[in-house]
C-alpha cells in the first residue's frame, strides 16, 4: 500500500549552484497492473531561495500528491517499464497523427524513429532527462543539417510536453532544451539561364505549363499537382487542394495562408491558356495535370506524382542541357523564385508571393486584389528570364551578324489551336 504519510528525505546537491532535492518512495502500477515500489527524486528549488524547512514542506506536498491520491483511485504515473519507445508508438503518434498532413506524417514519423526512438527506445521515459537529451541533440548537430536537428528539437519537446500532460512525467525535461549550433545548410538555386534553357526545349505543352507554374508562381509541389481548373482565375491561381503520392486531398492545404491567391505572370498566362485549349477535361473540378492510375486505380484519373514527373519527363532534358538534377526539383524552383524576387521587389512582395503573409479567409481569397507592386515584381522577374530567350532568337534569325550554331536540342515550336506558335517562351502570330 502507498505510504501516504512518509516524509521523504531532503538533501543538498550541486557545486556551482546548490539546490534542495527530495527523495521518497512511490507505489505505481506497471503495464500488467501489478504494484511496484520505486524511489523518486525531485528538485525542490535553489538553496538561496528556500530554507530547509520550506523545502521539507514542499516535499511533503509532493509526497501527498504522488501517493495520497493512490488511495482514492489515483492514476499511477509511469514506472520503469514505460519506455520512451513505447510512449512514442502507443501514446504520442496515435494522438498527433490526425493533425499531420500526409507528407508531414510520413516524414515526421520517420524522423522521430530514426533520430530519437533508435537512441532512447528501451530507456524508461522517466530516465530521459535534460542532460541526455541535450547531449544527444549536440551529437546530431555534429553530423546532420540544421533542418534535421531542428525537427528533432521540436519533436522531442512535443513528446516530452505530452508525456507531462498525460502524467507520465512530473516535470518536462525538454523545457530547458537548447537548439545547438549546426552546419551551414546548402540551399542551391537555379540561374536565370538554366531556367531559360530548360523551358525553351520542353516540347510538350502539358509539361511546359506545369513547369511554368512551378518556376514562376512559387507553388508548393503538393499544391501544383493538386490544382484543378477551378483554381485558375485568369490572372491568378487559388489553391484549393493538395496532392501527395498520387492521392488528391480536397480542401486540405498546409496552412491558412496557403489559400491566398497567387499572381500569374503575364508571360505565363498564354501557356496556361494553350494547355487548357487542348486539355480533354476542363471542368471546374477536373485536375489541371492529370494522369492515369495503376493497380487497383487502373484507368482512373489521378494526380501526378512529383518525383515521377521530374524523373521521366524533365530530368532527361536537364541532363542534355548539363543542368544538375539536384537543381531541378519543385523545392529548388520555389526557393529560386523567392531568392530572385529580392532583386525585383520588396521583401514584403516576396513574402506575399510565397504566401508567408497575413491569413485570409476563403471568402476573401476569391475577392482578393493582388497589390500592383506584387504583380509588377513577379512580372519583372519572369520577363527578365523570357527576354534572354528573345534576344537569342533575334540573334539566330539575323544571318548577317550571327551564324546559327547547330544544337541537338531544338527550340520548342508548338502549334496551338488559335494559329499562333509558342517558340522558346514567346507566342508569335502566323
Amino acid at each position: 500500500m502507498p505510504m501516504v504519510y512518509q516524509k521523504g528525505t531532503v538533501y543538498l546537491q550541486g557545486t556551482r549552484e546548490r539546490k534542495w532535492y527530495g527523495k521518497f518512495r512511490v507505489y505505481l502500477k506497471g503495464r500488467n497492473g501489478e504494484e511496484v515500489e520505486r524511489t523518486r527524486k525531485v528538485v525542490l528549488g535553489k538553496k538561496s531561495d528556500l530554507r530547509k524547512w520550506e523545502a521539507e514542506e514542499k516535499l511533503k506536498t509532493i509526497v501527498q500528491e504522488e501517493n495520497g491520491k493512490g488511495v482514492a483511485g489515483f492514476v499511477a504515473r509511469a514506472d520503469d517499464s514505460v519506455t520512451f519507445g513505447w510512449f512514442v508508438s502507443d501514446k504520442y503518434v496515435p494522438m498527433r497523427r490526425g493533425r499531420w498532413r500526409p507528407a508531414t506524417k510520413q516524414k515526421t514519423e520517420f524522423e522521430i524513429d530514426k533520430y530519437l526512438v533508435e537512441t532512447f527506445k528501451s530507456v524508461p521515459i522517466r530516465e530521459v532527462g535534460l542532460f541526455e537529451l541535450q547531449v544527444h541533440l549536440n551529437k546530431l548537430a555534429e553530423s546532420y543539417s540544421e533542418s534535421i536537428v531542428r525537427h528533432t528539437f521540436v519533436n522531442i519537446r512535443s513528446i516530452m510536453r505530452l508525456a507531462r500532460k498525460l502524467k507520465f512525467l512530473q516535470e518536462d525535461p525538454a523545457e530547458e532544451l537548447k537548439m545547438p549550433q549546426t552546419k551551414e545548410v546548402q540551399r542551391p538555386i537555379m540561374t536565370a539561364k538554366q531556367i531559360s534553357d530548360l523551358i525553351s526545349v520542353i516540347e510538350d505543352i502539358h509539361d511546359l505549363c506545369l513547369m511554368s507554374i512551378a518556376l514562376f508562381c512559387a507553388t508548393r509541389t503538393s499544391e501544383t499537382l493538386g490544382l484543378t481548373w477551378k483554381s485558375y482565375a485568369g490572372d491568378k491561381l487559388i489553391p484549393l487542394n493538395t496532392a501527395f503520392e498520387g492521392q488528391l486531398y480536397e480542401g486540405r492545404l498546409k496552412t491558412r495562408e496557403s489559400r491566398n491567391a497567387i499572381p500569374i505572370p503575364e508571360d505565363v498566362i498564354p501557356i496556361i491558356e494553350a494547355w487548357r485549349s487542348v486539355s480533354k477535361n476542363t471542368a471546374p473540378d477536373a485536375l489541371m495535370f492529370p494522369t492515369f492510375g495503376r493497380g487497383i486505380r487502373k484507368g482512373k484519373v489521378v494526380p501526378r506524382q512529383g518525383r515521377n514527373f521530374l524523373k521521366w519527363r524533365i530530368h532527361p532534358i536537364a541532363d542534355k542541357l548539363g543542368i544538375p538534377r539536384k537543381l531541378v526539383t519543385f523545392q529548388v524552383m520555389r526557393r529560386t523564385l523567392g531568392t530572385d524576387m529580392q532583386g525585383h521587389g520588396t521583401m514584403k512582395d516576396a513574402q506575399q508571393i510565397l504566401r508567408h503573409a497575413s491569413i485570409k479567409t476563403t471568402a476573401e481569397i476569391y475577392m482578393q486584389e493582388i497589390q500592383a507592386s506584387v504583380r509588377s515584381a513577379i512580372n519583372s522577374r519572369t520577363r527578365e528570364i523570357f527576354s534572354q530567350r528573345k534576344k537569342e532568337l533575334s540573334q539566330l534569325e539575323n544571318p548577317v551578324s550571327h551564324q546559327r550554331k547547330p544544337n541537338s536540342l531544338k527550340p520548342r515550336n508548338t502549334t496551338v489551336p488559335n494559329g499562333s506558335k509558342f517558340v522558346c517562351g514567346v507566342f508569335a502570330n502566323g
